[in-house]
């Protein structure tokens, strides 16, 4: 047990990297150090683009919800009712007489 406390304390106190051999140690501990910070990075940025996303997602959602509102009031507007109800404070109401065919026989 006393080997195990032995070990845990010269690593405590960073022997390994003051020794004649620290510059392997010092160039893994860089490699490592370097590649965490790709690591947190990239996390940084999927998360960046998550949001993004679900940004853009409400803001489809919003825009479909506008679209689909503006197209019932515009279809409500294109009824004959509707239309009818407008013109009639203007004074145009609708024709009496049923609109006549005319043909035109072209003479050869």
């Amino acid at each position: 047990m006393s080997v195990i406390k032995e070990k845990i304390y010269e690593i405590l106190k960073g022997g390994f990297l003051v020794n004649e051999d620290s510059f392997k140690n010092w160039r893994f501990i860089l490699f490592v150090v370097m590649l965490m910070l790709l690591m947190i990075a990239s996390s940084h940025s999927s998360d960046k683009k998550v949001m993004e996303i679900a940004k853009l997602n409400k803001e489809i959602k919003e825009l479909r919800a506008e679209f689909v509102d503006t197209r019932s009031i515009t279809m409500e507007l294109k009824l004959e009712s509707t239309i009818r109800k407008k013109v009639l404070n203007i004074g145009l109401k609708p024709s009496e007489n049923p609109p006549q065919v005319i043909r035109v026989i072209s003479k050869k």
